[in-house]
C-alpha cells in the first residue's frame, strides 16, 4: 500500500487492523463512533505520536480500497488517559451538523469516574468556574466568577460503591478543559490515577478511571435520535466496578 507522510496509507498490520475494527461501535456514510483506549490520543499533538484519526483513516482506506485521501474530522477529543466513545465526521456536511449541535448543546455525554472518596451527596449539580493554565496543562476551578474563567457545569450520581473506590456517573452540561477531572477534584473526589488532579498514585496501566460511556444524539442527516454506549476496555477498571 503506497506510504504516504500522514499515514493515511500506511500498511496496517493485521492484528491492529482487527483491533481497530472491533471498537468499532457506529459507522454509516455519515459518522463513525469508536472505543478508545486510555494512552491513545485523539487528534495531534505535540507529542507527534500517531492519533486516532489518523490511525481511523489508514483502517478506513485499506479496508474500502479508497485510492484518494479518505475525510475524517475530529468532532471531540478525549484527554490520552480517558478511554471511551468519541465521535469522528466522515463528511464536511456532517461535521458541520456535529460542531452545531456540540454548540447548542445538543450532543449529550455521559461519563464513568471511579473517584477515591464519597462525594457529601448522593446526587448534584456542579457549578464552578475554570481558568486554565496552558504551561501546566492543567485546569483550575472556582466557585466564584473570575477574569478569563469558563463557567462549567456538570451532574454527578453515585452509582455504586466498594470497600475503597466510589462510581458516579458523570452528565456534562458543558465542555471545558480536564472539566470532569477538575470539578470532581474540586469537591474532594479525586479520580482513581489521576495526579495531575490529587490522586495518591497512578493505575498500572498509566490510565485514570474515567470512561466515556455514552453519545446520546440527533443523527446529523438521518434525525433519528440515537445513543451509542461503550463498554469498558479496561480490565483494571472493570474488576473494581464488577
Amino acid at each position: 500500500m503506497e506510504e504516504r507522510i500522514k499515514g493515511f496509507y500506511r500498511d496496517i498490520p493485521g492484528g491492529e487492523f482487527n483491533d481497530i475494527a472491533s471498537r468499532i461501535l457506529y459507522e454509516d456514510n455519515h459518522l463513525l463512533i469508536f472505543n478508545k483506549r486510555s494512552g491513545e490520543i485523539v487528534q495531534a499533538d505535540k507529542t507527534q505520536d500517531e492519533c486516532l484519526s489518523e490511525k481511523l483513516k489508514a483502517f478506513i482506506a485499506k479496508r474500502d480500497s479508497k485510492p484518494g485521501a479518505v475525510f475524517l474530522g475530529v468532532v471531540h477529543r478525549l484527554d490520552r488517559p480517558v478511554s471511551g466513545a468519541v465521535m469522528f465526521a466522515k463528511s464536511s456536511k456532517a461535521l458541520e451538523r456535529v460542531n452545531k449541535a456540540f454548540r447548542e448543546g445538543d450532543m449529550h455525554k455521559r461519563y464513568w469516574a471511579l473517584v477515591c472518596s464519597k462525594p457529601q451527596l448522593p446526587e448534584a449539580e456542579l457549578k464552578h468556574y475554570l481558568t486554565r493554565n496552558e504551561k501546566q496543562n492543567k485546569t483550575y476551578a472556582s466557585v466564584t466568577p473570575k477574569k478569563d474563567a469558563k463557567e462549567a457545569r456538570l451532574k454527578y450520581t453515585l452509582i455504586k460503591s466498594t470497600d475503597r473506590y466510589f462510581l458516579l456517573e458523570v452528565i456534562l452540561y458543558t465542555g471545558r478543559h480536564h472539566q470532569i477531572r477538575c470539578q470532581l477534584s474540586a469537591i474532594g473526589c479525586v479520580i482513581k490515577g489521576d495526579l495531575k488532579y490529587g490522586a495518591p498514585r497512578s493505575n498500572p496501566d498509566g490510565s485514570i478511571c474515567l470512561h466515556s460511556r455514552s453519545i446520546r444524539f440527533v443523527h446529523p442527516v438521518k434525525k433519528e435520535e440515537m445513543t451509542i454506549e461503550a463498554p469498558l476496555l479496561s480490565e483494571y477498571f472493570g474488576k473494581i466496578i464488577s
